[in-house]
């Protein structure tokens, strides 16, 4: 019963930044903009929390600034692929390397050349309530806010509308690169949240190596979940479950399996869910266009 507690527990707490992350990508690509820049978003995100979280002592503040840090990077997102219309994949591949670059630029700035900050204090970190961090509790808040704005709100349907048809959208009445930009600038916070969860939450303090591919999970998360908020958050629960049972398996006194071979089971996960499920699976129409 213990163990079932502690990979529950595990699950939950390491399906949260997926869970913001992939939420954003769904709200990107649902207004039909490609967004693989998510990796580079959470990173940003996640300096920026940690940062604030030091400078202020408010792992509150920590969490805004790490959504508007990956907010940040969506508005050149947005600029790069709605405004001056370039390929949204080469945009999104710049920002992971320039979210990635940014924040050991200014890490080192801030912090006399070192390319990771201090470890926060136990009460500068996000709270704890039943066992489970405050940002698990808005990870789920956010997933059923996410569904009734695209299936009950007129902002949502909008959203949808032209990521499924522009030109039907254009025609009436509706201005695309608005929303559009609303679908990416949403997404660049919420991916912002999902490194912040990391660096302030789970982890206590920012390194390069915190991401380490979380971003691209996120994505593959919401192509298994077909771009539905619920659906996008139970994959990340699975993925975030194999992020689990490698630390419990690797916490047994008697596993032989070597480490490095358990830290690629998520990884190993992600890729038999793309190639089984990627030709399952219909993307909004207008994606990419």
């Amino acid at each position: 019963m213990q163990n079932l507690f502690f990979l529950l527990s595990t699950t939950l707490m390491y399906s949260t930044p997926l869970i913001f992350t992939a939420l954003g990508g769904v709200l990107s690509e649902k207004s039909g903009v490609i967004n693989i820049g998510l990796e580079g978003m959470m990173t940003m995100g996640a300096f920026t929390a940690s940062l604030v979280a030091i400078k202020t002592g408010n792992p509150w503040l920590g969490l805004l600034a790490g959504g508007l840090g990956g907010l940040s990077l969506g508005v050149i997102h947005a600029i790069a692929s709605i405004k001056y219309k370039g390929n949204q994949v080469v945009s999104g591949m710049a920002i992971n390397f320039l979210g990635s670059g940014f924040a050991i630029f200014l890490c080192r700035l801030f912090f006399d050349g070192t390319s990771m900050t201090p470890p926060l204090d136990l009460d500068k970190k996000i709270p704890a309530f039943l066992g489970q961090y405050a940002s698990v509790y808005l990870a789920f808040f956010m997933m059923l806010f996410i569904w009734y704005v695209l299936t009950k709100t007129v902002l949502g349907l909008r959203l949808i509308s032209v990521g499924e048809h522009p030109k039907s959208a254009d025609a009436a009445g509706l201005n695309v690169s608005i929303y559009k930009s609303i679908g990416v600038l949403a997404s660049g916070f919420l991916a912002g949240l999902g490194g912040a969860s990391l660096s302030i939450a789970i982890v206590s303090n920012f390194r390069p190596t915190l991401i380490s591919g979380q971003g691209f999970i996120a994505i593959a998360a919401l192509i298994f979940g077909k771009w539905r908020p619920v659906q996008t958050t139970l994959a990340c629960i699975f993925f975030g479950f194999s992020q689990a049972l490698v630390i419990f398996i690797g916490g047994l006194e008697d596993t032989h399996i070597s480490s490095q071979l358990l830290s690629i089971l998520p990884y190993i996960m992600t890729l038999v869910i793309l190639v089984g499920f990627m030709g399952k699976t219909t993307s909004p129409s207008a994606l990419g266009e």
